[in-house]
């Protein structure tokens, strides 16, 4: 059997899909290909269940589109399985040489018309994990194999070394509304670190560094990582983790997948369906009418439903974490 699977970005998305994924593979016994934006290549290549990755080029499409289509119609597929839900990835579905079309419940822009099936009802009170495994609740016999959520990932060792406990942050996101506030993360790291002997590592991408750098400064510990490291090795640091603490962002996601507990804080954006899955890990919020809005302004002083989240939460909650 041969699977074609379309999630094309983002990050967190793309690892809300490796259960499912990983659950035609292991109920199945297919050939899993995955197309995916070009960017994420590289990180689907650390998914053992995935046999060919097939690279989107949406910066550069019509220039790239014979290369493009020439990879996709490259096999036949008993199943092409849209995971992204959107006009442009069922057009793509569209294109490939495929048996059926499978599409999400979660589905939007019109690409419901392209699918020849849908996996599962539309249920947005459950988290993007439940919803990718619809497929496989749809293709599988559970009386064989049990439907289980896993996330099989296997990035390269780290360089990094020394002691435990390891404490990695990420204090900035692209969306300014699910920033905690710079100065909390100092705070935190100044308590935690009189109370244990943690190494702190603070990741992100270049124009995060800055907000890094001050924090490090400020709190008077802390190994700025942020612009230094590929997908791949931000990866390969957190699987040497103890703790990650972070806004809502992909690399948390990342964390998930390698078993390292996430303490995530979330401000506008829903920890139902976009928080760290699993029971290892915490969320730290407050309850605003407001909350979620889902949106990337805020027309209160100070986004309250991060400000409302206080350093004495998040360390009282890494304590708690730090010690199982």
């Amino acid at each position: 059997m041969k699977i074609l699977v379309i999630k094309l970005s983002s990050i967190g998305d793309i690892f809300h899909a490796l259960p499912a994924v990983h659950s035609l593979k292991e109920n199945l016994g297919a050939n899993i290909d995955w197309v995916v934006h070009r960017e994420y290549m590289d990180v689907i290549k650390c998914f053992p269940d995935v046999q060919r990755v097939i690279p989107f080029f949406r910066d550069s499409f019509f220039s790239n589109f014979a290369l493009f289509l020439r990879e996709l119609r490259r096999e036949e597929y008993d199943y092409i399985i849209d995971l992204q839900g959107l006009l442009k990835s069922a057009m793509v579905a569209y294109l490939a040489r495929g048996k059926e079309i499978i599409g999400p419940s979660f589905h939007r822009e019109g690409a419901g018309i392209i699918y020849s099936r849908i996996a599962g009802q539309r249920n947005k009170h459950r988290h993007a994990v439940d919803e990718c495994m619809d497929v496989a609740e749809l293709l599988c016999d559970k009386s064989t194999v049990p439907l289980k959520v896993e996330f099989p990932v296997q990035f390269p060792e780290s360089k990094i070394t020394g002691g435990h406990p390891k404490v990695a942050m990420l204090p900035v996101s692209r969306w300014e509304t699910k920033n905690w506030p710079a100065k909390c993360y100092v705070e935190v790291i100044r308590r935690l670190k009189t109370l244990k002997e943690i190494e702190f590592f603070l990741i992100g991408g270049p124009d995060d560094r800055a907000v890094c750098e001050g924090i490090i400064r400020d709190a008077g510990a802390g190994v700025n990582m942020a612009g230094k490291l590929s997908l791949i090795e931000t990866g390969s640091l957190l699987k040497e983790m103890d703790l990650l603490i972070a806004n809502d962002s992909g690399p948390m996601h990342m964390a998930v997948a390698l078993d390292v507990p996430v303490l995530a804080i979330y401000g506008p954006t829903d920890p139902v369906r976009t928080g760290p899955y699993g029971s290892l890990n915490r969320i730290a919020k407050t309850s605003l009418d407001c909350q979620p809005c889902f949106s990337r302004t805020c027309r209160r002083d100070g986004i309250p439903c991060l400000s409302g989240v206080t350093p004495e939460n998040v360390i009282e909650m890494a304590l708690e974490m730090l010690k199982k």
